[in-house]
């Protein structure tokens, strides 16, 4: 007579994380030329959200010389956008454009948690991203 031992129970695999965020060619292509035109070596560009404006936040964009630790690394076209983590909700789905005109050149982002955006542009107000299940 044997013993049956009892199989553990399969753990179930973990859902595939969402991207953040995804970048269009011409903002892929900006952040290889700040890239390579930046005074030291940059593993990436750091995106933010900070509170202020006349809407009542702002995006932010840096230089990132470093992966942090809590950091949600984006990789698209080539490039890395490391993105705060106190941001990840409120740009979940965004869209990163880069935008050249005359009088001005720009990074664009196309959120779809954004709920307005003052007159000149520089500021919005988001809501962070629901989350399905």
């Amino acid at each position: 007579m044997t013993e049956m031992t009892p199989t553990p129970a399969a753990k179930p695999k973990p859902r595939p994380r969402p991207q953040v965020m995804r970048l269009t060619d011409a903002a892929a292509a900006r952040v290889k030329e700040l890239a390579a035109r930046a005074d030291s070596a940059i593993v990436g560009l750091r995106v933010g959200i900070k509170n202020g404006g006349c809407a009542g936040q702002s995006y932010t964009v840096e230089y990132a010389h470093d992966i942090r630790p809590t950091d949600e690394v984006v990789e698209d076209k080539g490039v890395k956008v490391l993105v705060d983590p106190k941001a990840v909700l409120y740009l979940l789905g965004t869209e990163m454009d880069y935008k050249s005109e005359k009088m001005q050149a720009q990074f664009i982002f196309n959120n779809p948690n954004q709920v307005s955006a003052c007159g000149c542009g520089e500021s919005v107000q988001l809501t962070p991203a629901k989350i399905d299940g």
